[in-house]
């Protein structure tokens, strides 16, 4: 399960990468259903995560990389109310966003070589 969860979120992580280039280079939001695509695919990577952990535990790693999720999780709640008002992304919570969920990504990968 815990395979499962990384290939969702690298498949969100493409499309945040995607996100990312029409915010800085495009200058503008990327289009709702990009947006809402990212986030249901890492949502549902970070219920899989979730479950994983809950039922077979974890290594320092892993736990820490669902912590992380969750504040990347909460980073793109934050952004989605920008998106749902139809205002800028403020691009330093872009920036955090995607690093936070790129640490907690490389932590998983860790965790799931290290087991």
């Amino acid at each position: 399960m815990l395979t499962v969860a990384a290939v969702l979120f690298a498949i969100a992580a493409v499309g945040g990468l995607v996100m990312a280039y029409m915010h800085f280079k495009q200058d503008r939001n990327p289009p709702g259903g990009l947006a809402a695509l990212h986030g249901i695919l890492a949502a549902t990577a970070l219920l899989i995560l979730i479950w994983a952990v809950w039922q077979a535990g974890a290594s320092a790693s892993i736990a820490w990389a669902l912590g992380l999720f969750v504040v990347a999780a909460l980073g793109g709640f934050f952004l989605l109310s920008f998106h749902l008002r139809d205002r800028r992304l403020p691009s330093p919570v872009v920036v955090i966003h995607a690093a936070v969920a790129v640490i907690a990504f490389l932590l998983l990968l860790i965790g799931i070589v290290g087991t």
